[in-house]
């Protein structure tokens, strides 16, 4: 055995040396020297085996064995490391490549617009329309359209201008409609045409969300109907809504209204963009709807539209388009910017799933928010015919309830009792943004057919407890109690139904 460590110990010594000069010779001979020394160990191995004995061979096999797989294993690693390192620059080659090709496509795309102006020019030197701007004196020709949709920088929307301008869109008013009309009468329209069943309670909160801003996001469950409202909606009014797919990638308003490509001189537009410029000619409800619109971060992408709809004046509803003026812009362009009217509402659907982000307070505090958590009960409705309305006839119908049903000074007295109480208690405060949206949604709700109560009960729950979610609830179930009393004692028990069983929920599952 003593032969055998005196053996291993002189061939390990020779083999750490052998490698250290092999690589010295590699680097200084440029990898052309091979390694020779191999006689050596032939020499160790001659001159220490016959003194090995039994355990000494055993041992000389064993080793033998383990430093093969040693080896083995080495070349292995390395064999991975090499596959793995070519692999990662076939990548980036097949990158370059794929860059390269979009880049001589996008080229060629170019070269194929340029010679098309250059075709269409001639055509309208040959019709000898030079000089002639769109939309004034004749009716425009198919030929003239076509060249200035492919002229301006914005052809969808051009489009739009040559199916709209200087036709007449006036809508004839409905005689003796009421707000709770409108939603007995969409309600009927859902179930019976449509085979969509909602509760008459679900429609109020719907048309009074309407009447009190610009932004209306269905929440809940999947399959309890949160698109197919809005989409429903749109049919009733007899104009489809537009629905918007939201994207995960989506993280700034280009990629809902689509950008300006420098390369093609080309503005990308999107549907959003071109169903919110045609609600400009319009004069009825236009509905656009986000659908699963917390895929991506909303105040990220729809931050600006979320600002501009809080401006008092609506006037200042625009938002910028495009910085330098062209002739052959669409014609509802003012400056580069747009106009967000106001017979425009905003839908957005929302899932509460592990695929989706949770939507901010930011987003919740501008927006009027009904949750769906079942699935609606058929029932049998009289057949009602889809209804032509005016917008104007709409407002005025919300404006006639703010005026006629406005919240009680009693009503607001308890109310602002109960803030003091969460604010006391829960460390949160209403604000000034929640007490308009009262103001505004519980006269609309009285006028659909609600009751006072239940329009404070919708706020209160949807706009208040929902901020509950974010706090420590199993430090605060004797408050959360005191609360409940605290409704019944303000406004008589069995009221506010909806904020007694969010409460008691939250105290259920903490």
């Amino acid at each position: 055995m003593s032969a055998y460590f005196a053996y291993l110990g002189k061939m390990l010594a020779q083999f750490f040396i052998d490698v250290g000069q092999w690589f010295y010779d590699w680097v200084v001979y440029k990898y052309t020297k091979l390694p020779a020394n191999f006689s050596a160990y032939g020499d160790f191995f001659n001159a220490y085996s016959p003194e090995f004995g039994a355990g000494g061979w055993i041992m000389f096999v064993i080793f033998a064995i383990l430093f093969v797989a040693a080896i083995g294993a080495a070349g292995f690693g390395l064999f991975l490391v090499l596959r793995k390192y070519i692999r990662f620059v076939k990548g980036e080659l097949d990158k370059d490549e794929l860059k390269r090709q979009v880049e001589r496509l996008n080229y060629e795309l170019y070269q194929i617009m340029q010679e098309r102006d250059r075709i269409l020019d001639m055509k309208v030197k040959a019709l000898g329309i030079k000089g002639k701007a769109p939309g004034e004196g004749e009716e425009m020709s198919e030929e003239e359209e076509t060249i200035d949709e492919v002229q301006s920088r914005f052809p969808k929307l051009v489009h739009v201008d040559h199916e709209y301008y200087g036709k007449d869109w006036e809508i004839p008013e409905v005689e003796d409609l009421t707000l709770a009309q409108l939603c007995e009468n969409f309600r009927n329209f859902a179930a019976s045409q449509l085979g969509l069943y909602y509760t008459i309670t679900t429609i109020r909160q719907l048309f009074a969300g309407i009447g009190a801003g610009k932004l209306v996001i269905l929440e809940g469950i999947s399959g309890t109907g949160k698109t197919s409202l809005p989409y429903a909606l749109g049919k009733f009014f007899a104009h489809d809504a537009e629905i918007c797919s939201v994207q995960p990638n989506w993280k700034d308003r280009s990629e809902l209204v689509g950008y300006y490509n420098e390369f093609t001189k080309k503005f990308n537009e999107s549907e959003f963009l071109r169903a919110l410029y045609t609600t400009n000619y319009r004069r009825d409800l236009n509905i656009i709807v986000l659908d699963e619109m917390n895929l991506a971060r909303v105040e990220y992408y729809f931050a600006e539209f979320l600002s501009i709809l809080e401006m008092p004046n609506p006037n200042e509803w625009q938002i910028e388009m495009i910085g330098q003026h062209d002739a052959h812009d669409p014609k509802l362009f003012k400056n580069g910017k747009l106009k967000i009217p106001q017979n425009v509402i905003f839908f957005g659907t929302a899932n509460n799933d592990d695929s989706t982000f949770t939507i901010s307070d930011k987003v919740y505090d501008r927006a009027i928010c009904l949750f769906f958590d079942n699935k609606g009960i058929a029932f049998e409705a009289p057949y009602q015919a889809p209804m032509l309305i005016p917008y104007s006839q709409m407002q005025r119908l919300y404006d006639e309830a703010i005026s006629k049903y406005p919240v009680s000074d009693d009503t607001l007295a308890k109310f602002a009792e109960l803030d003091d109480f969460v604010i006391k208690k829960f460390r949160l405060a209403f604000g000034n943004r929640i007490l308009k949206q009262l103001k505004l949604f519980v006269p609309c709700f009285v006028a659909c057919g609600g009751t006072e109560l239940d329009g404070i009960d919708f706020i209160f729950t949807n706009k208040i407890l929902k901020k509950f979610e974010s706090l420590n609830i199993a430090f605060l179930k004797a408050e959360l109690k005191e609360l409940n009393n605290m409704l019944d004692r303000l406004f008589g028990e069995g009221t506010f139904p909806m904020a007694h069983k969010f409460v008691d929920n939250m105290l259920r599952m903490n």
